[in-house]
């Protein structure tokens, strides 16, 4: 179910309906959303969304979260809570960690590829960057068999713009002071364009020990996945269209903030 706090941020990124449609009146959006949110707790066929729910169809559930995915919805949302967050003060921008996880892709389609920790299967990677908290910042989707590397700063200016905190105005923030990785995302040229962004590399390096306490520092990222695959669409990939499986993505993160930000409210 959707709680009305929830529903007051989600209802006014929705793209508005024409008054004058010539299809019959459409579900509505929040119950659309509840069939929504049934597929990714609980990773079923969109043909099977119980038509007793009152949720609509399968197939109305998935068009309207492509529709709302072509809007910028589920970034938008995600985008809010983090300011959210941030202004209660529940960012930790003193470090920020990266790491990927596989998952397995039943459909294939784009950004999929052999999978090298599961016999080759074709699969996906979430590359992801959280703060010190364990706060998703952004989640990329890429084919199993691409190096974590080669995404390290994608995802870093990947962080979206969050507003500063109340009573300290200035630019919105997306820089976190460090950033922390395991061997994985040894490159020295990504080193030198982390140290331009004003970000310290507190990165292990291959063949070398590791840095004395980084797994301490990095068990948030952890933390964030298992979260994150606790939405049971997200374990597995079903998506053929990339875009629609970072919705879920993106929905999944929007619900991840809400739940700090409510544990932070009275």
């Amino acid at each position: 179910m959707v709680d009305d706090d929830l529903w007051a941020l989600i209802e006014p990124l929705l793209p508005p309906w024409p008054e004058r449609s010539p299809e019959p009146r459409p579900v509505p959006d929040r119950l659309c959303l509840q069939g929504i949110l049934f597929v990714l707790y609980n990773d079923i066929a969109w043909q099977l969304l119980p038509s007793e729910l009152g949720f609509g169809s399968g197939q109305t559930c998935w068009r309207r979260l492509d529709r709302w995915q072509k809007a910028g919805v589920f970034d938008q949302l995600h985008r809010i809570l983090l300011a959210e967050l941030n202004a209660a003060g529940e960012l930790d921008w003193s470090r920020a960690c990266v790491d990927a996880s596989h998952v397995r892709a039943k459909k294939r389609g784009a950004d999929t590829g052999p999978s090298p920790v599961d016999r080759r299967k074709t699969g996906s990677k979430h590359h992801l960057i959280c703060d010190g908290r364990g706060t998703p910042f952004k989640v990329i989707t890429t084919a199993a068999n691409v190096n974590d590397v080669t995404q390290t700063l994608a995802l870093v200016d990947g962080i979206p713009p969050v507003a500063g905190r109340p009573g300290r105005p200035g630019r919105p923030r997306r820089r976190p002071e460090a950033l922390l990785g395991d061997k994985g995302y040894d490159s020295n040229p990504n080193r030198r364009e982390l140290r331009k962004r004003r970000i310290l590399p507190v990165i292990s390096r291959r063949g070398a020990t590791n840095i004395e306490g980084l797994g301490k520092l990095r068990y948030v990222v952890e933390q964030t996945f298992a979260l994150l695959h606790q939405f049971k669409r997200l374990a597995v990939r079903w998506e053929r269209r990339t875009e629609l499986h970072d919705a879920f993505v993106s929905l999944a993160c929007s619900l991840i903030c809400w739940r700090r930000l409510k544990k932070r409210r009275p």
